[in-house]
């Protein structure tokens, strides 16, 4: 990815470190999980490994990520950076309308995909539109149409929520790309549960983006489920960002999920959950790639 050409042609399936097992957590939240594995309960003690995580992160210069002074798991008023531009709100009947999930640009072959929630792109794209780094009623990089939206059969015939997830195609603005404009995240399939992730996203009550850090857990074999405050309506599609440091500007990081998937996306505002990224979703971007190809 960078600023004027998008890089990577493929989604890097990347294998999973080692076999997922089954967790046998204390506790469980109001409603089973999908595989009949009880869930973890709401963690709030955070482990030293993760405060490490992030400490090494933030020394080594990485953006997108907590600081190691703010508490994991609770929410704040994402900066306006390079890395939360790639980030924004979708609109329904254009800048003037209501802005209902949120979504990000991820890197493509043609730099026109962004992925979001299955559900947030239900009905008719030509009303849609999405907008990077939305805030206070600006669009200071543009308000990109969506042009065609690519989801699973499986989504379309029976909302499964295991993927719940969609790639969405936006057409160029002035004679570039919205990758071009913004930069995008990697996707990468088959990445395990163990990690520390960063969301952003848009609440539909407020104008201004929220962000989050925190580990993830495993809710089932097929679902993914985070504990951050405030991820009320409208945070739906949000991405599930490891940071990095890749690209040429070296603040590329990769996205393992979207806030969707299990109660699409959650009963509570402070409980997240995405469609866990494996085959389907790696199959599902080549599909989003080969439409977009079509031109």
């Amino acid at each position: 990815m960078s600023a004027t050409s998008p890089s990577h042609c493929e989604v890097p399936l990347i294998p999973a470190p080692h076999p997922v097992e089954d967790a046998a957590p204390a506790g469980a939240p109001p409603a089973a999980p999908l595989d009949g594995v009880a869930p973890a309960a709401p963690r709030r003690r955070r482990t030293l490994a993760a405060v490490a995580w992030l400490v090494a992160l933030a020394l080594a210069g990485a953006t997108g990520a907590a600081s190691p002074s703010e508490e994991l798991g609770a929410s704040r008023t994402a900066n306006a950076d390079r890395v939360d531009d790639r980030v924004g709100a979708l609109f329904s009947d254009g800048l003037a309308g209501t802005h209902y999930c949120s979504a990000s640009v991820v890197d493509s072959p043609r730099g026109n995909m962004i992925v979001t929630a299955a559900h947030c792109l239900s009905g008719d794209d030509s009303n849609k539109v999405f907008v990077p780094g939305y805030r206070s009623g600006s669009a200071p990089l543009g308000v990109w149409q969506v042009t065609n939206t690519i989801e699973d059969p499986a989504w379309t015939a029976t909302g499964d929520p295991d993927v719940d997830v969609a790639f969405a195609l936006v057409a160029p603005l002035g004679g570039r790309t919205v990758q071009q404009a913004v930069g995008a995240n990697r996707l990468a399939v088959d990445e395990g549960f163990d990690h520390v992730v960063t969301i952003t996203g848009y609440p539909s009550a407020t104008d201004l983006p929220i962000t989050c850090s925190d580990l993830v857990d495993r809710f089932s074999s097929t679902q993914m489920r985070i504990d951050c405050t405030g991820y009320s309506d409208g945070t739906s599609g949000s991405p599930w960002l490891i940071p990095g440091q890749g690209g040429p500007t070296h603040d590329e990081g990769t996205v393992i999920g979207v806030i969707g998937g299990f109660e699409t996306g959650g009963y509570t505002d402070d409980i997240s959950y995405s469609s866990y990224f494996g085959d389907r979703v790696g199959d599902l971007y080549r599909a989003a790639v080969a439409e977009d190809a079509k031109g």
